[in-house]
């Protein structure tokens, strides 16, 4: 029987579904493996499924001709933190889960797409402290959604998936910016650069993959070219925008406000974001749903159970 690693515990039904196929070892800690631990695990185990935060760069392979361990089957869509050119090269495939991810990362866009413009978070805590005095005619006005421009930097399915629901939820008209155009069965203009799309949307969502390719592709030009009235909404991978420069952009008043699921260098968060009032911060809540990880781990298992089965895993990378 093959011999399985999963570097985070998961949900009770994984589990259970991964000890009818495998011998498996649930690493019994909520935080991402140590460098020693990922060199470890490409020797002891056949297969591992690590998640965001472990981080395969490129010396973990490092002096490994032949490791032991011959998937990753990445817990999650995005795969940034594995060099996948270092693994292939130590003859190691990669799969994700995407997707399992696709509906409950668009939810959560359209969540902080409302709790920013409507400044929900800030009502929210004025109620909690006591300090709410009752209704009135100005009371924290905020931004009407229905009927605004949307922005959608990178329509892969979850962009898509955002485009439909701010389309047909909210009759917003939507405009994106993406390297290739797409077909997404309704209404979407696609725009030449980024500039275009931050000085045309009242609402920018960033929606991209990451990696070396969109490491702080929203910063300071892209700031200057959006409405003082504009809200920045990002659930893709957080080093995707400067956060200095959204910091700068936010406490200038120079757009109106943020909310943010991810974060450049996760957990840690800036105090100066924390102190802003018109930014909506949540702990990257984009598949934080059961029924949404009891499919994302049903997905890494399928791609291990089909590599060695001799099947092309059904999410390879």
């Amino acid at each position: 029987m093959k011999r399985i690693l999963i570097t985070r515990p998961m949900p009770k039904s994984v589990i259970s579904a991964a000890h009818k196929f495998f011998d498996v070892e649930v690493r019994q800690k909520q935080s991402p493996m140590s460098a020693a631990e990922m060199r470890a695990s490409l020797a002891l185990y056949d297969a591992v499924i690590p998640t965001l935060g472990d981080l395969y760069a490129a010396r973990t392979f490092k002096d490994f001709s032949n490791p032991r361990c011959k998937i990753l089957a990445n817990f999650g869509v995005g795969y940034n933190h594995i060099d996948i050119a270092a693994a292939q090269a130590a003859g190691i495939c990669v799969s994700n889960t995407p997707g399992a991810v696709t509906a409950a990362t668009a939810d959560i866009a359209l969540m902080l797409i409302l709790m920013s413009c409507r400044r929900a978070g800030e009502g929210e805590r004025m109620v909690r402290a006591s300090h709410w005095e009752g209704w009135n005619p100005t009371q924290m006005l905020g931004q009407h959604v229905t009927g605004k421009t949307v922005g959608i930097i990178g329509m892969g399915r979850i962009g898509a998936a955002i485009a439909r629901r701010c389309h047909f939820g909210f009759e917003m008209p939507v405009i994106y910016f993406n390297r290739s155009r797409k077909t997404i069965g309704m209404p979407a203009r696609q725009v030449g650069s980024l500039h275009e799309l931050a000085a045309h949307a009242d609402v920018v969502v960033v929606a991209t993959s990451g990696g070396a390719h969109s490491h702080h592709l929203i910063g300071a030009e892209v700031f200057e070219h959006m409405k003082p009235t504009a809200h920045l909404v990002n659930i893709s991978r957080g080093d995707v925008i400067d956060e200095s420069a959204l910091i700068t952009a936010l406490q200038s008043q120079q757009i109106a406000g943020a909310g943010l699921d991810v974060y450049e260098h996760e957990p840690e968060v800036p105090a100066a974001l924390m102190q802003l009032e018109q930014v909506t911060l949540l702990p990257h809540l984009g598949t934080a749903a059961l029924e949404v990880r009891e499919e994302m781990g049903r997905m890494a298992l399928a791609n291990v159970l089909a590599f060695f089965q001799g099947q092309q895993p059904p999410n390879l990378i």
